[in-house]
């Protein structure tokens, strides 16, 4: 992976602690994992969090916090708004509450008791969203949410965080406990690379520049991040020099890494398995056309459902893996032209 310079240390580093993503050793699992860790961790250290989920323990992982502090955990069963509205009471007494549910159900089901008894009251609840984008996969448009980030992204009082594999899944949990305010953390269920370490560094509204590059910025989230790693390596043998910049956090955003690209390689690309419109590409383009007007190719699900086949096949069909992303930079370059 290119080690080149940049002017901010902090960046350096974080691109020093991502290991080699094509090493053999490079283990595959799911970003929901972290979560699930990290919740069983806060539970140890702090007796005022509780957790709660909608019949997907097992699925969320939300099974392993239950086995040790069952006192602490509630099973509402199919009713993912009663979810919402309960963990907002127990934050109101004082607590910490951790919601967890599949994404196309909650935020999709209950938006409307996010919006007013969690961020209206400014509550003390942690949304895991796990299965979320077309990773899901096989269960098919129905349960592939593909509007979420922008939905929470919208709500006054929301952090939104959407990690790139287990180990930041596990650092962005731990982060958003440190808040006292409502945040979104957003997961998948596909086994993906973890191609960062305990070391790498997570600050939430603080992006990490994992490659350098001159002639375009490739900002992705999610299991984005690792195909637009891909993407970069072999746009290298096209002669291509691209920056791979993890934005794992979409609000707060980093808008001085966004400045810092757009003057620095005078074009960027988005990437994300979301809809094109609200989500990162979005968020960044709001950023672009209030200070830094340059072009931007966004790479993303483009106003269409997704439907049913694995992870590998819908990337591909919807041109979000690192063939899609290639395409894309390629286009934002004659555009820069």
């Amino acid at each position: 992976m290119a080690d080149n310079e940049t002017g901010n240390p902090e960046q350096k580093t974080a691109m020093n602690l991502v290991p080699d993503i094509f090493a053999a050793t490079v283990p595959k699992k799911a970003s929901r994992d972290g979560f699930g860790k990290a919740l069983l961790e806060l539970g140890e250290k702090d007796q005022n969090v509780w957790a709660l989920t909608a019949d997907v323990s097992e699925s969320t992982r939300t099974h392993w916090f239950a086995e040790k502090y069952p006192d602490r955990f509630v099973q509402v069963g199919v009713a993912e708004q009663n979810l919402a509205g309960i963990a907002a009471g127990i934050a109101a007494c004082g607590k910490q509450a951790y919601i967890s549910a599949f994404a196309a159900f909650s935020p999709g089901r209950n938006f409307d008791q996010i919006r007013v008894s969690v961020c209206y009251s400014n509550s003390d609840v942690k949304i895991h969203a796990s299965h979320a984008g077309l990773s899901v996969g096989p269960d098919g448009a129905s349960h592939q949410i593909l509007e979420d980030i922008a939905m929470m992204r919208a709500l006054p009082n929301m952090t939104v965080l959407v990690p790139c594999d287990l180990e930041q899944a596990k650092k962005a949990t731990l982060a958003a406990a440190k808040l006292k305010t409502p945040a979104y953390i957003r997961t998948s269920r596909e086994n993906t690379p973890v191609f960062t370490t305990p070391q790498t560094p997570f600050e939430i509204g603080k992006a990490n520049v994992y490659r350098d590059g001159k002639d375009v910025a490739i900002f992705a989230c999610g299991l984005q991040v690792f195909e637009a790693l891909k993407a970069a390596e072999e746009l290298k043998k096209k002669g291509i020099d691209a920056a791979v910049i993890d934005m794992h956090s979409i609000k707060p955003i980093d808008e001085a890494t966004i400045a810092q690209y757009a003057k620095k390689c005078g074009v960027l690309v988005s990437a994300e398995d979301h809809q094109v419109n609200g989500g990162l590409g979005g968020a960044i383009a709001e950023v672009l056309c209030e200070s830094h007007p340059v072009p931007l190719v966004r790479v993303g699900v483009k106003d269409s459902f997704g439907e049913s086949g694995n992870c590998a096949e819908l990337y591909k069909k919807y041109s979000i893996d690192s063939a899609g992303i290639i395409k894309s930079v390629e286009e934002a370059l004659r555009l820069k032209k």
